[in-house]
């Protein structure tokens, strides 16, 4: 609940306006916030100072809260100050009268710039994760100014071009219009002896040391966030984030698809025909396969549960053995005159796939 404006700077109800200001100038020099750099109580108390004076230096709103209170101005539109940029604003010719300058523009908190790292994971880190560390380049708050850009021991100076008020001043007729003072940068104030660690810009350039947990079943494309490990910010703001984007390493054998683990097997010849229990390579040693008789080249079986972790989920994907059926080199005779021996059988049976095809075709053809 607000509390009564008069209350606030400390006036009776029948104040005359120059009592009401130099109340309010009271007020200000007291809770300027570039006194109580940091206070919190005294920023809020400056800010209920202002509001107060705003509606009391105002005959008509002063009317309206006399007669109505805080709820007959928030009728008409008042709801206070938003922030110091608002104040300073509203009151930069008060603030002329009171300190004698413009008080210079605020240096608002900057969060500082995120920071990108290009991590390279072999095929097993990414599928069941692991620790690594890293090593950034980025910038952080100066620790032998904390900051301040100045050497220790040493305050800024007003500066002697605009004298402190951030802005200089330039008369054209009947106007008179201002501009950001260059030599302080709207500021007010110079430094003039800069911090001989950081040269004055209050940062500084390091080499860091991070320990990151990479987490099973990342891929490639997957950003790690980690927070408040980029850019320092400026002015009291929060550092940046780095981002640890991941790219997986080929294998020589496995290859993936979403969750699941993608295997090529070649057997031979006979094992296709006849049927066999081949040894399949998984990410976690080697498992028995049945393949059945006839199998053929590009058949794929289903190992359930062997494939990557679900990022951020449960369970696992599979692995999808792929069969590839050798077809046989480098003949001994005997191996031919089989072969051979095969083939009649097989014009015999009429079963061979060549044949069932063309009789397909004649059929289509009529």
């Amino acid at each position: 609940m607000k509390r009564d404006y008069y209350e606030v700077l400390g006036v009776p109800r029948n104040a005359s306006p120059e009592e009401i200001k130099r109340a309010y100038r009271r007020m200000a020099l007291k809770y300027h916030p570039d006194r109580n750099p940091g206070n919190k109580e005294a920023e809020e108390q400056f800010k209920e100072a202002a509001e107060a004076y705003e509606i009391l230096r105002d005959s008509e709103k002063r009317a309206i809260y006399d007669t109505y209170g805080h709820e007959g101005l928030s009728s008409q539109g008042f709801t206070g100050f938003s922030g110091f940029d608002d104040i300073f604003r509203t009151f930069g010719d008060i603030f002329d009268d009171f300190f004698g300058f413009r008080t210079r523009a605020r240096e608002v908190p900057q969060a500082g710039a995120d920071v990108r790292y290009d991590l390279t994971t072999s095929f097993e880190e990414a599928v069941f994760g692991t620790e690594k560390e890293i090593k950034i380049k980025k910038t952080e708050i100066c620790d032998f100014c904390g900051g301040s850009a100045l050497e220790p021991g040493y305050e800024p100076e007003v500066c002697p071009v605009c004298r402190g008020k951030g802005q200089v001043y330039q008369t054209h007729g009947f106007f008179r219009i201002g501009t950001t003072c260059p030599h302080c940068q709207g500021k007010g104030v110079i430094v003039t002896h800069p911090c001989p660690k950081c040269g004055g810009s209050g940062r500084r350039k390091v080499e860091k040391g991070i320990k990151i947990r990479i987490p099973a079943g990342v891929d490639t494309g997957t950003r790690l966030r980690i927070q408040r490990e980029g850019e320092a910010g400026l002015y009291g703001g929060p550092p940046g984030d780095l981002y640890i984007v991941i790219h997986v390493k080929p294998h020589s054998f496995f290859t993936r698809k979403g969750d699941n683990i993608i295997c090529e097997v070649p057997i031979s010849f006979v094992q296709a025909a006849l049927g066999d229990t081949i040894d399949v390579p998984t990410l976690k040693g080697v498992e028995k396969l049945k393949i059945p008789l006839g199998t053929q080249s590009g058949k794929t079986f289903r190992l359930q549960g062997k494939g990557v972790p679900k990022i951020g989920g449960y369970g696992r994907g599979d692995q999808i053995v792929r069969i590839i059926v050798n077809t046989p080199t480098n003949l001994t005779k005997r191996q031919e005159e089989l072969l051979r021996e095969f083939a009649e059988v097989e014009k015999e049976k009429r079963a061979s796939p060549y044949s069932r095809f063309w009789e397909k075709v004649k059929a289509y053809l009529g």
